[in-house]
């Protein structure tokens, strides 16, 4: 299980630091490219987060996208190019795995 950290009012970027969703290329996608299902493991899960990778390539606010995620420590999605076990592995979660295979059972 995934431990969270309680992001703090202050933490949070101003509404107007936000304005960058307004371009972002995601938009006009399916939401559901962006998150997993329940469940979701091996190549589907795969291709779902390479397609979704791809969109964010081409989008013209990938980088404050990312920043975002980032600073709130989002936990789950693809955003600004970047699955959870990226940012995992970023953010030292040590919950990021290099092949985003199944998870072990504990």
């Amino acid at each position: 299980m995934r431990a969270y950290r309680t992001v703090r009012q202050s933490d949070l970027p101003e509404p107007e630091e936000l304005n960058w969703r307004l371009a972002a290329t995601c938009r006009i996608v399916s939401p559901a490219l962006f998150f997993h299902p329940t469940n979701e493991r091996g190549p589907k899960r795969q291709k779902r987060i390479h397609e979704a990778k791809k969109i964010c390539a081409q989008c013209p606010v990938q980088r404050p996208c990312r920043d975002y995620a980032l600073a709130v420590r989002e936990p789950f999605g693809i955003w600004g190019g970047m699955s959870e076990e990226d940012r995992d592995r970023i953010l030292g979660r040590g919950r990021g795995r290099a092949d985003n295979t199944t998870e072990r059972s504990a």
